[in-house]
C-alpha cells in the first residue's frame, strides 16, 4: 500500500460556498459495493467522528448507499478537500487491508453543491435521506444507515440541534416536514441531482420566472435599483445558473450581479444562514 494515492486529486470545479456549508457525493470506483456488512458502515462513521475531531468541521447529514455516500457538511475553517480526502483514505486503509486488496475505492474526484440557505439546506437533508427509498432499498424510515434516525434521538455525531435551532423545528416537526416529500415548495427533486449542474438559457428563464411570477424578465432591468437587487438576491439562489449567464440573460453587467449579490448574500428573512452558522 506504501505511495499509493488511494483518493485521487479532489474536484476543484466545486463552487465555495458563502456559508461554509456543503452537499458533498462520495462515489465508488467502478460503481463497486464499498459497504460490504455493518462492519463496513460502523468503520466509515468511525472514520467521520475521528475527521470531525481532526478537521473541526459540523455534519448536518449523511447517507451510506451501496456505492456512494452523501454527506451535509459545514466546513468551518475551508478545508473541504482536505476533509473529504482524509475521510476516502482512512476508509480506503480499512478496506483494501480488509478484503485484500489495493487501488482506488472511491471515484477520481468528489463533487460537492454548496448550500447557501436555510430552505435548501433542509430539503437537501430531506433528499439525502430518501436516497433508500428511491432507490427501492426500503423506507426512508427503516433504513439505519443515515442521520434521519440522528434527527429522531440524541446524537453525537450530527449537529442536530444545531439544524432544528436554525429551522426553529421540533424533532416531531422535522418528522412531518419529511412526511412532505412530496410538497417540495421552490424547488424540483433535481435541483439536489449532481449531474448536469448548468442551468442552459431557456431552462434558467423558465425558472426565473417560476421563481418570480413573471412573464417576461426583461422587465426585471428596468426596475428601479433596489427592486431589481432583490429579484437578482432571489434567482442567484436558483442552483446551475452562472453570474455571467444571469448577466446575460437579463440584460445586466456582471458587475450589478456581483454587487446585488454580495449586498444580500446568502440571506434568507432577516437573518444570514451565515449568521446562524456562527452562533
Amino acid at each position: 500500500m506504501k505511495g499509493r494515492n488511494i483518493m485521487p486529486r479532489n474536484c476543484r470545479e466545486n463552487q465555495k460556498s458563502y456559508t461554509g456549508v456543503y452537499h458533498v457525493i462520495l462515489r465508488s470506483i467502478n460503481q463497486q459495493e464499498i459497504f460490504y456488512d455493518n462492519i463496513d458502515r460502523r468503520k466509515f462513521l468511525k472514520c467521520l467522528k475521528d475527521t470531525k475531531e481532526k478537521y473541526h468541521y459540523d455534519l448536518y447529514a449523511y447517507v451510506l448507499m451501496h456505492n456512494h455516500v452523501h454527506l451535509v457538511i459545514m466546513d468551518k475553517e475551508d478545508k473541504l478537500s482536505k476533509i473529504i480526502q482524509s475521510l476516502a483514505i482512512s476508509y480506503a486503509l480499512y478496506f483494501n487491508k480488509r478484503y485484500n486488496r489495493i487501488g482506488h475505492v472511491f471515484y477520481n474526484r468528489f463533487k460537492s453543491k454548496y448550500v447557501e440557505n436555510l430552505p435548501y439546506l433542509l430539503n437537501v437533508i430531506r433528499y439525502i435521506h430518501f436516497n433508500p427509498e428511491k432507490s427501492g432499498i426500503c423506507q426512508y424510515s427503516k433504513y439505519y444507515w443515515s442521520s434521519y434516525h440522528d434527527y429522531k434521538q440524541f446524537s453525537k455525531l450530527v449537529e442536530v440541534n444545531k439544524v432544528l435551532k436554525m429551522a426553529e423545528m421540533s424533532k416531531k416537526d422535522f418528522e412531518t416536514f419529511h412526511m412532505e416529500y412530496e410538497k417540495i415548495k421552490g424547488y424540483e427533486k433535481d435541483d439536489f441531482e449532481f449531474e448536469n449542474l448548468k442551468l442552459s438559457d431557456e431552462q434558467a428563464i423558465e425558472k426565473i420566472k417560476k421563481l418570480l411570477n413573471i412573464e417576461n424578465i426583461v422587465s426585471i432591468q428596468n426596475e428601479k435599483t433596489d427592486k431589481r437587487d432583490e429579484f437578482i438576491i432571489q434567482i442567484a439562489k436558483i442552483e446551475g445558473i452562472e453570474r455571467k449567464q444571469l448577466a446575460r440573460i437579463l440584460g445586466v453587467n456582471e458587475r450589478t450581479i456581483y454587487r446585488a449579490i454580495k449586498k444580500g448574500k446568502c440571506q434568507f428573512g432577516d437573518v444570514s444562514l451565515t449568521d446562524i452558522l456562527k452562533e
